[in-house]
Formats: structure tokens, C-alpha cells, sequence
């Protein structure tokens, strides 16, 4: 009887020893949704410009860096393409990024995925997916972050303010890259839409950004996207 109430206590906190490890495995520094507009304003050379960009910057010695100083040593990442109303979807799901290795992994999921959508500029509508996704997100952080980026104005789809004022309520904060283009030579419409009054930078941090700490950065094109975006996410996730 001794002796197995021995057994028991010794398997009891074995099986607490096991929750907690399994409850520290699932802990990140920082969970991390990157929205990639894929809107109708982005031609076939500047979405793989953009693409590449994203692809790229998580293999950068800065950003692992970056990432290797947090208490864990790893994020929570996910990416999705956004463009119109209802048009969002999933390129790379839910994945730890803590190593090289894990970088080339989740360079290697987003660049096997086709773009999908050539729709308008829902804004409001991207951030609202992405607070659903940061609500099934499988880790647990104390950080949480939507970090848009966006060649234009918002044209469509749920209200951006309405959108963005509900992630900073449930404890998140949305950043935002813009990524310029020049005017010369676009019809009126699409000038109004990628080179507001003001410019897009103040636009993203008047309408789209919020929460804790929120902020813009800006990739002067689509060929800087890359480098504007390793910036960006060592300010992030450091």
C-alpha cells in the first residue's frame, strides 16, 4: 500500500512536470501576423519584389539576432495575402521562428504558395482576419502584433477604424510598412489611391496603426521592401 501510493505521488508529479514543459514549449517571445497586401495596385514584379522581401528577411543575421536575444529565443509567425472584402488567405500558418533552419522553412512555405487575389484594398477587412488568427494562434505570448503592409489607401471592405480600434482593445498592436510608388504616368484614380494628400505614411499613422508602442516605416520601393522590412521587424521583435 506504501508503495503504491509512492508510485502514485511519483507518477503524479511526473505528469505536472510534463504539463509544464509542454506548457513552456508552447511560449514565444512574440506572436506575429504579417498581412501582405496583394491588391490590384501591385503588378506580377513588385508582389514577387514583395514576396521575396518577406522570404528573405527572417534568414538576415540582424533579425535571428534580433529574435535569439528574447527570453525563449523564438517568435510565433504567421502570413497571409489580403486584397478586397473576403479576400484573405493563409500563405504560411502558424510556425515557430527560432533558428535558420526555421527561417529557410518559412521562406520555403510562402514562396511554394501562387498569389491569389487581385481585388481592391480592404484595409479593415485584413485586420479583422488577422485578430482571428492571433485568437487561434497555437503559442502563447504576451506580445501581440498585426504588422499590415500596403502600397495604398484603404478602398473597401470593413471600416479601418472600427477594425483597428478592436485589435488594440483585446491587448494587440498593429503596425504598418508602407511601401511607395511614383505617380508619373498612373490614371488619376490609382494616383489618388498610392500618393494620398500628405502622403501614405500619414495616412497609415492617422487611420491603420494603433496600441502600445504602434508605428510606420516606409520602403521608398518595392525593391527597398526587403530591407525597410528587416528594420522593421528587429524594432518588433526586439
Amino acid at each position: 500500500m506504501r508503495r503504491r501510493r509512492l508510485l502514485s505521488g511519483v507518477f503524479a508529479v511526473l505528469s505536472l512536470a510534463g504539463r509544464r514543459v509542454r506548457a513552456a514549449d508552447s511560449g514565444v517571445d512574440l506572436l506575429l501576423v504579417l498581412a501582405a497586401d496583394v491588391s490590384l495596385s501591385i503588378s506580377e514584379a513588385r508582389f514577387d519584389l514583395e514576396r521575396r522581401g518577406y522570404a528573405e528577411a527572417f534568414s538576415d543575421p540582424r533579425v535571428l539576432r534580433a529574435i535569439g536575444d528574447g527570453p525563449t529565443g523564438r517568435i510565433g509567425v504567421a502570413l497571409f495575402a489580403w486584397a478586397g472584402p473576403g479576400e484573405q488567405q493563409v500563405a504560411v500558418d502558424w510556425m515557430v521562428v527560432g533558428s535558420a533552419r526555421d527561417a529557410a522553412d518559412f521562406a520555403a512555405r510562402l514562396l511554394a504558395v501562387p498569389r491569389p487575389f487581385y481585388g481592391r484594398t480592404a484595409i479593415g477587412s485584413a485586420i479583422g482576419f488577422a485578430t482571428d488568427l492571433l485568437a487561434r494562434a497555437p503559442f502563447r505570448a504576451e506580445r501581440r502584433v498585426i504588422d499590415i503592409s500596403g502600397d495604398g489607401t484603404g478602398n473597401a471592405g470593413r471600416s479601418i477604424a472600427e477594425a483597428r480600434d478592436a485589435a488594440v482593445a483585446a491587448g494587440i498592436t498593429v503596425n504598418g510598412i508602407v511601401i511607395l510608388t511614383e505617380p508619373e504616368g498612373m490614371p488619376a484614380f490609382l494616383k489618388e489611391h498610392t500618393n494620398p494628400a500628405g502622403g501614405l505614411a500619414a495616412y497609415y499613422r492617422s487611420v491603420v496603426i494603433g496600441g502600445e508602442g504602434a508605428f510606420v516605416m516606409t520602403a521608398e520601393s518595392f525593391a527597398a521592401f526587403g530591407r525597410s522590412l528587416i528594420a522593421k521587424l528587429v524594432r518588433e521583435i526586439s
